[in-house]
């Protein structure tokens, strides 16, 4: 057997641990003075809060509004931070006492980041807490607080097709808006057919950019796919694996990237099935909060109407009632407590919390935990509903502890 790994002699390398110990006995003692750049290039990119005011808002239709965000620089923050095409936003707000947040993918492309602002847009669908608050409150010259972007919805040649499906319904098209600006600009290079869902030739949002982007980058096509009624140049009924089929490569591996409402979702992973594509070539963007566990078919269900959960951040500790409908994000903040969060479906990570004691439900669609999270009884609170009294330990959020 070879005694060499690559050019590494095996002794140096059994050896490097010794070494290693050497090294740091023998530095000095001194505090390190200055930030290096490799952290200061992190703070850049990956921000905890970005303080931004709104410079323009558009009324697009369909009870749906753009809002361009642009850096606050009164508040610290002097540039967006860049992110990957089809990546999201949280926005922060107090509303009716509550410290909320809601996930918004960035409509805006990585290179307009550079340019300095963000495009978002929103569709007040009259039923939504944040939703709602923005599309009636946001103006001109309001100052507004957002994350950092985040998000896994984003194209990877090391695990994606050359060409990629997109299936988009209602404001579900904003991360293909951030996708096909980004191939025009050549920041991305992969084709992008996208299959957009709308009732009605007159609600289909982003029209005329997305005709004006595909008349000039061959590797944007765009087809709209109306509901209730027909209408030519456009394909009726609803989006399918057998009209998915019809636009897709024959003889190519394809990826199918989907965002838009749940149902949207629910439909989409039954029409998987029929595609006969590998999973990695399936992505889904964020579901959303699940409202009511009650809707999901493996829920076991819980006999009483509210729950006692006994929350621990830091050092201190607070009991509040709960109702079992609602995750245990939402139980804290409607009772003032605030906890970290950003995607709200069980993806990021943020909302990490500690079960102590207690049972809880997660539904299988929000079901984003690693092995260790089962191991050591982490949950995520915002995909997490309780089934009996709780005691939980929660990680604080910019210093805010229980009230």
């Amino acid at each position: 057997m070879s005694n060499v790994i690559g050019n590494l002699d095996v002794n140096t390398f059994l050896n490097t641990n010794d070494e290693r110990k050497k090294i740091i006995e023998n530095a000095s003692a001194a505090p390190l003075t200055g930030t290096f750049p490799v952290n200061v290039v992190a703070k850049r990119l990956h921000p905890n809060r970005q303080y931004m005011k709104i410079a323009a808002v558009t009324d697009m239709g369909q009870n749906t509004k753009k809002f361009r965000l642009v850096p606050n620089p009164d508040r610290g923050t002097t540039e967006c931070a860049y992110f990957i095409a089809g990546q999201y936003i949280s926005v922060f707000e107090t509303i009716k006492g509550m410290e909320v947040n809601r996930a918004y993918s960035i409509a805006s492309a990585p290179f307009e980041a550079l340019e300095g602002f963000y495009e978002i847009a929103i569709k007040n669908s009259g039923d939504g807490l944040v939703s709602t608050y923005v599309c009636d409150n946001w103006k001109v010259g309001d100052e507004v607080e957002v994350s950092g972007p985040i998000g896994s919805f984003a194209y990877s040649r090391l695990r994606d097709a050359e060409t990629v499906i997109g299936v988009a319904g209602g404001s579900g098209i904003t991360p293909f808006v951030s996708f096909a600006r980004a191939i025009a600009h050549g920041d991305e290079n992969f084709n992008l057919v996208l299959l957009y869902g709308s009732r009605t030739a007159d609600e289909i949002l982003y029209k005329d950019e997305f005709d004006k982007l595909a008349a000039e980058c061959s590797k944007v096509k765009v087809v709209h796919v109306i509901s209730d009624e027909e209408k030519e140049g456009f394909e009726h009924g609803f989006i399918s694996a057998e009209l998915i089929k019809k636009y897709a490569p024959a003889d190519k591996p394809y990826s199918v990237f989907v965002c838009g409402p749940q149902g949207l979702y629910d439909f989409m992973d039954k029409e998987y099935e029929k595609l006969g594509i590998a999973k990695k070539f399936f992505r889904e963007e964020l579901y959303g909060e699940i409202h009511d566990p009650n809707t999901q078919s493996d829920y076991p269900g819980c006999d009483q109407k509210t729950v006692k959960i006994t929350v621990s951040v830091r050092d201190r500790t607070r009991t509040i009632d709960a109702d079992v409908n609602d995750s245990i994000l939402q139980a804290l903040e409607k009772a003032g407590i605030a906890a970290p969060a950003s995607c709200r479906s069980g993806e990021c990570g943020l909302c990490r919390s500690q079960l102590v004691s207690g049972e809880v439900y997660c539904p299988k669609k929000l079901e984003g935990r690693r092995l260790a999270d089962f191991k050591f009884n982490g949950i995520h609170i915002c995909a997490t509903y309780p089934l009996s009294d709780l005691e939980i330990e929660v990680p604080p959020v910019k210093g805010i502890y229980v009230q």
